[in-house]
């Protein structure tokens, strides 16, 4: 008789644990999302309906099928209508503010300037990183879901931006170093085609800004941090295949295949780090990033767990800020000017006039007034982050919006740096000319012009990137005349950035 009482005990335990289980996935699921959009309707702000559990996800995923069946010519550069077709429908249908679902997520999308100003540009710790980033693992750490907040969110407590900037003046030579490999790799890859070859460009640019970056992040530890930068480059590779997916409830815990491999990867990359770390403790001093690192994480008061954490959340952070949106940006660039044969031409003569035949150095390379439009233009077209994202962690205010604890909050940089109403008719040409009296004088709203985010979360790696583009372009120009393969598919997509899907492929000529 007891033996069955305890059994009913038991059971009765069982059954309120599942009925708690289940009002807290409800809870969660259905309750919370429809009383975060109930609060945002309140105030005007309205969006798609959202499916259950799914959310928006089904539309999103239609459209950008939708959007894969076609592909665009070379001169056409509304590329958030190609990548974020379901933002630019919605940015019509609803407003300049608008919420919309992604799984049980909601997402407050900012288009109205004075309101993406005051986003970008907030301090408060109480806007951090979207519960969505958690999917992403390490690769992304404690940042956010663009390089321009992840680089910024941990650096500003450990890099002071004077040494940093000394860091930076100190790598010309390395940066033109790893130039003149590629750009070696490519004149061998012309003779040995008898003078004009069909290039795919994005592998060998990528090899250039991830040893840049090794150095930087690693300095004489350099070769590790390459091994580092495949494994990330796999691995980032691994994560895009998610996508927007990201927001469906539960999907990072499910030993699915991509999330198998994406575990796999993390602990590989940790321990690669950690080794490099335990070695340069072994050893002397250096002065590059890592030490930096090293020097603001032996000033916390960090577990030894969570300084660990620091360590390599940090480490990634600056590889993706300082390589992958660097590649990125680099290879837009160079489809750009190989599309515009009169761009290229003037851009070489300056060049060429500067340089007078010799390595660019930093002197020369901040007069080159022609290829400073042309990058900025670039970037505007194609910046290689398409949103910045971000959470409120707690009840806040954006100017008249009252944003609920709990509510992603987004503004679309691809929307942004198109749109008509802010750079005039001609928003989706390129346009180097628009740049010729700097940021302000190009737009509107200087302040919506954030490839490198805007403020005081601007991405301190932005120096680093601009050094690097210079640099390279020069000296591809200086070597090579570049036009449009006829293999090349004009196709960008989202893949945790903005990317040409087939790669860009270039004829390269030696001059």
């Amino acid at each position: 008789m007891e033996f069955q009482f305890d059994k009913m005990i038991l059971f009765s335990f069982l059954i309120i644990g599942f009925v708690g289980v289940v009002v807290r996935l409800y809870n969660w699921l259905v309750v919370k999302p429809k009383r975060l959009r109930s609060m945002l309707k309140k105030q005007g702000i309205n969006g798609p309906p959202p499916a259950f559990l799914l959310g928006n996800m089904r539309e999103i995923m239609k459209s950008l099928s939708s959007n894969e069946k076609t592909n665009d010519p070379p001169l056409i550069h509304n590329c958030a209508a190609r990548v974020l077709p379901f933002s630019e429908r919605w940015l019509k249908d609803y407003g300049q503010v608008f919420v919309f679902s992604l799984g049980n997520i909601q997402v407050l999308n900012l288009h109205q300037p004075e309101l993406v100003k005051e986003f970008a540009t907030c301090v408060s710790w109480d806007l951090g990183r979207p519960l969505m980033i958690n999917d992403v693992g390490p690769l992304l750490g404690k940042g956010i879901l663009t390089s321009n907040g992840a680089f910024w969110l941990h650096q500003r407590k450990i890099i002071a931006p004077g040494l940093y900037m000394e860091k930076i003046k100190g790598m010309g030579n390395q940066i033109t170093e790893s130039a003149i490999t590629l750009v070696n790799s490519w004149k061998s890859m012309v003779e040995r085609d008898g003078g004009i070859a069909d290039i795919k460009i994005d592998e060998a640019v990528s090899r250039f800004s991830g040893d840049v970056i090794s150095r930087a992040c690693f300095g004489s530890n350099y070769s590790k941090g390459e091994q580092i930068f495949l494994k990330l480059s796999h691995l980032q590779k691994t994560l895009s295949k998610k996508g927007l997916a990201l927001g469906i409830p539960g999907m990072r815990y499910l030993p699915t295949k991509t999330n198998r491999e994406a575990w796999a990867l993390e602990k590989e990359i940790r321990n690669l780090i950690l080794k490099v770390v335990k070695e340069r403790q072994e050893a002397a001093d250096e002065k590059d990033l890592l030490q930096m690192i090293l020097e603001g994480a032996k000033d916390s008061n960090l577990s030894r767990e969570e300084t660990e954490r620091f360590i390599v959340d940090n480490c990634n952070n600056i590889y993706l800020a300082g390589w992958e949106t660097t590649t990125v940006a680099a290879v837009w660039c160079l489809m750009l000017l190989a599309a515009n044969q009169e761009w290229q031409d003037r851009v070489r003569a300056e060049v060429l006039e500067i340089c007078g035949g010799n390595m660019p150095n930093s002197d020369m390379i901040r007069k080159m007034k022609l290829l400073n439009m042309v990058i900025y233009e670039s970037l505007r077209l194609y910046s290689p982050v398409a949103v910045i994202a971000r959470e409120a962690l707690k009840d806040m205010k954006l100017a008249n919006i009252n944003v609920p604890k709990g509510v992603n909050v987004w503004t679309t940089i691809l929307l942004l740096h198109t749109d008509p109403e802010i750079w005039g008719s001609d928003s989706y040409n390129f346009n180097p000319e628009r740049f010729a009296n700097g940021i302000a004088g190009a737009c509107k709203y200087p302040f919506l012009y954030m490839p490198f985010g805007v403020g005081p979360r601007v991405c301190i790696g932005q120096h680093l990137a601009m050094v690097e583009l210079k640099i390279l372009m020069a000296l591809i120009l200086s070597n090579f005349s570049l036009t449009i393969s006829p293999k090349y598919i004009h196709s960008p997509t989202f893949a945790l950035g903005v990317k040409p899907k087939y790669g860009v492929i270039l004829l390269v000529k030696k001059i």
